[in-house]
């Protein structure tokens, strides 16, 4: 218990920072740092014979706010669409129209595997920077680029599918309601 003691008040106030800095949010830090103690708390009889303290503490951080993210995944909200309008109907007609594209879209990104639901959910509907997202799962930005580029036109490609998403000057122009 001492060696977790000792590494914890030495590593504390770095791991907090840190988690400042990913999150931008100091009660969801604190959380999170909370989280990190008390699986170091389940691990105490083995601390002693960790050779680096830091790292493991740092690791077991960085997997404690890659699960935050993955548990917000569950409140998906899909940002707002740019449907071309054909049609001269009423903006009541066009809001549900909207709605609806949003539900089909929403359940559509559900069934993309984790790693394309991930980024495309950080990145693209909570506005999370590609460097960010780069630093966050230790890729290059080339690679960061690269799978949303990906994953993006697997979502296109599922839309298109799933619900009949018809795109004309990259605009959606016409769709079919999924059931």
């Amino acid at each position: 218990m001492h060696c977790l003691m000792k590494a914890w008040h030495d590593n504390e106030y770095a791991i907090k920072s840190w988690l400042i800095k990913q999150t931008g949010n100091q009660d969801q830090a604190q959380d999170l740092l909370q989280d990190i103690f008390i699986k170091a708390l389940q691990h105490k009889q083995v601390f002693c014979r960790i050779e680096d303290a830091k790292s493991w503490l740092f690791k077991i951080a960085h997997n404690c706010f890659i699960d935050s993210y993955r548990k917000s995944k569950l409140r998906i909200t899909v940002p707002e669409l740019e449907v071309e309008d054909k049609t001269q109907g009423d903006s009541q007609d066009n809001a549900t129209l909207m709605t609806d594209l949003q539900h089909c879209m929403t359940r559509v990104i559900l069934e993309l595997d984790e790693d394309d639901q991930e980024i495309i959910e950080l990145c693209d509907i909570q506005g999370m920077k590609q460097t960010k997202y780069a630093q966050l799962k230790q890729l290059s930005l080339t690679a960061t680029k690269s799978r949303i580029q990906r994953a993006r036109k697997r979502l296109r490609r599922r839309m298109v599918s799933a619900c009949q998403v018809k795109f004309e000057h990259n605009k959606v122009c016409s769709f079919t309601l999924r059931k």
